[in-house]
């Protein structure tokens, strides 16, 4: 389970450190978000972390995107950049 620490941290470096690698959310419905759509909805996310009553919005993970190059997000739509896809 991530921590508040580490939401907060991902609110305000979408690139891990070290490295510089796009990172994303992962919730526990199995959506993906962007940095962009964690930082706008941030106040959701942490109350569902916090009590736990919508998977669309619990994040469970913080990972880099390595190669998947179709890795969009499900609340924006953007497309979350790959550290090595094409």
């Amino acid at each position: 389970m991530v921590t508040i620490d580490t939401l907060k941290e991902f609110t305000r470096n979408q690139y891990a450190r070290p490295g510089g690698y796009p990172m994303f959310a992962l919730c526990a419905d199995g959506g993906v978000l962007s940095h962009k759509a964690v930082k706008d909805n941030y106040r959701l996310i942490r109350e569902s972390m916090r009590d736990s009553n919508d998977k669309q919005w619990q994040i469970v993970a913080i990972d880099i995107n390595w190669e998947d190059a179709e890795l969009y997000c499900d609340h924006t739509g953007e497309l979350i950049e790959s550290a090595y896809g094409e």
